[in-house]
């Protein structure tokens, strides 16, 4: 995962939960708003039903309204008063508030004898004028505790409430307890009777009212929350834009671009720090390169001209004078070692060329497969000694690239075969658009056409752990059978930089007991019309 992807998955969850505590915060402050209007309705209206309690048409047994010049209020009545209410009250005859609230705070016993009393009173005496009478308003025992201690005497519940004749609906109920006056008795004094009024109002509009903000905020969350990390996606983009530009410029940098510096931007945080601190490493490492390869050049020259020296006056005694069998042998020996040294020069000197960035191709049109043909007719004799089998197929492609140094490469990769006792050598040439996917290197190439060439051989291969190491210098498989054979281990360092000038790319494959197939691709380039009797 990129740094931009964690960037902008850490930016819209800050975003996506401040929106969340926003959106929570308004539904709750909503949801209070509007349940706090509808319980100071029901409050208000609950005022309204008290002043006309006197009216009610009630008539618990023992307690009859005498010297009453009102009307009593009918059901129907209370209907028209309050048809969008839903009442229903119990009268607890027998009962006084002040005792029950004494008895309430008794012993459990008590709570739970003054609870079935209380049940079986409001059974029997329950006035449903708005409510469904086959399912009216219980409390539960921990409700009816709480209402009897409550100092106001009054709760408020959220249950469904049933008219007749529809389903139930969830309401708001203001539940009181309370003493109504009846009627006067002879003695002149008001005869009351404990009540518990329940005052119910439907939340339907409520719930609407919320169901409807619900989907209003969930829609600006969603928007909220894309609109963030689109946000965050282009803003984390544009803070790092400066570090994406650092990074292609030192991908751009290898051993023969030391002297490119990445751009520092100026914008006064980390990145330009960063790379500020790159090109302090990176005249480093240049002053560094400059110095190996001034003293590879140079001691590669010196050490040229006393070695070939060496080589001429060996092979002059070896022709001209008479030496014993034991100065021959020694001469011999001289003469040998000295071939090898100039050789290691001249390898050394290609590497020094080859990383200070002076390594000239003479690009011409090459046909691959005719190139390979002819490369096995040279090394047929050298094959044939050893036993060996050149074998060349696929097909001819035209490229652009120095016939000389691709022939060098192939020469080289044969002949490294050839030391390890491989008996048939395979050469093929193919067209690919690209190199392998599995493959190191293969994005900066995508999409160029180009042309492999394999060489395959049976030899003995190569443990794995060999192969990313085949192409440093001087690193060899095993030590005493490549100095047997005369080999100092730049052969493929070699043969890497002729195909990194090519703008290549170089890998192998190789199994132990299986042999060895290196691969070599090399881009077309700008190949012009070629007749057929070119080659």
């Amino acid at each position: 995962m990129t740094l931009r992807t964690r960037l902008t998955l850490l930016y819209t969850m800050l975003l996506s939960a401040l929106l969340l505590v926003l959106a929570l915060a308004v539904l709750t402050v909503m949801q209070t708003s509007l349940f706090n209007g509808v319980d100071a309705d029901l409050r208000d209206t609950y005022g309204q039903y008290t002043n006309l309690a006197e009216r009610l048409s009630i008539r618990p047994y023992s307690v009859t309204p005498t010297n009453s010049t009102e009307t009593p209020l009918s059901f129907s009545e209370i209907r028209r008063t309050f048809p969008d209410y839903r009442v229903q009250f119990e009268s607890l005859v027998g009962e006084d508030v002040t005792e029950l609230t004494e008895r309430a705070s008794g012993s459990a016993r008590d709570r739970q004898l003054l609870l079935s009393e209380l049940r079986m009173t409001a059974d029997q005496l329950r006035q449903t004028p708005t409510v469904d009478p086959n399912a009216p308003i219980h409390l539960t025992d921990a409700e009816l505790l709480r209402l009897l201690r409550d100092p106001d005497h009054q709760i408020l519940l959220t249950t469904p409430v049933k008219e007749v004749g529809l389903p139930p609906v969830s309401s708001r109920v203001l539940v009181t307890l309370t003493e109504f006056a009846y009627g006067r008795n002879f003695d002149g004094l008001t005869k009351t009777v404990a009540t518990i009024v329940y005052f119910g109002r439907s939340l339907e509009a409520t719930d609407q009212t919320l169901t409807t903000l619900r989907t209003i905020v969930l829609v600006i969350f969603l928007i909220g929350a894309g609109t963030a990390a689109a946000g965050a996606y282009l803003l984390a983009g544009q803070a790092l834009r400066p570090l994406t530009m650092v990074k292609r410029a030192a991908d751009r940098i290898g051993g023969q671009t030391l002297a490119v510096r990445v751009p520092e931007p100026q914008t006064g945080d980390e990145v330009q720090s960063l790379a500020h601190a790159l090109n302090r490493m990176l005249d480093r490492l240049e002053n560094s390169f400059e110095v190996q390869r001034r003293f590879t050049s140079d001691a590669s020259h010196e050490l040229r001209t006393p070695v070939t020296a060496i080589q001429g006056h060996a092979s002059y005694l070896l022709r001209r004078s008479s030496p014993n069998e034991q100065q021959r042998e020694s001469l011999t020996i001289i003469k040998n070692e000295s071939e090898r040294l100039t050789s290691l020069i001249s390898s050394l000197l290609e590497l020094a060329r080859s990383d200070s960035g002076v390594l000239q191709l003479r690009r011409q049109p090459v046909l691959s497969l005719l190139l390979l043909q002819d490369i096995a007719r040279e090394l047929a004799p050298l094959a044939q000694a050893q036993g060996a089998e050149l074998v060349t197929g696929g097909q001819d492609v035209a490229l652009e690239g120095d016939p000389d140094r691709v022939k060098q490469v192939v020469i080289n990769l044969v002949s490294n075969a050839l030391k390890v006792g491989s008996l048939h050598i395979h050469l093929q040439s193919t067209p690919e658009l690209e190199p392998p996917k599995n493959t190191p290197g293969t994005a900066a190439r995508k999409g160029i056409p180009g042309v492999r060439i394999s060489v395959q051989d049976d030899g003995p291969g190569i443990a794995p752990e060999h192969l990313e190491r085949l192409f440093d210098r001087f690193y060899r498989v095993e030590e005493s059978r490549s100095r047997d054979q005369g080999g100092a281990g730049l052969g493929l360092a070699i043969v890497r930089g002729i195909v990194d000038a090519h703008s290549g790319h170089i890998w192998i494959e190789s199994e132990v007991g299986r042999g060895t197939t290196v691969n070599v691709w090399l881009p077309l380039g700008n190949i012009p019309d070629l007749d057929d009797d070119v080659a």
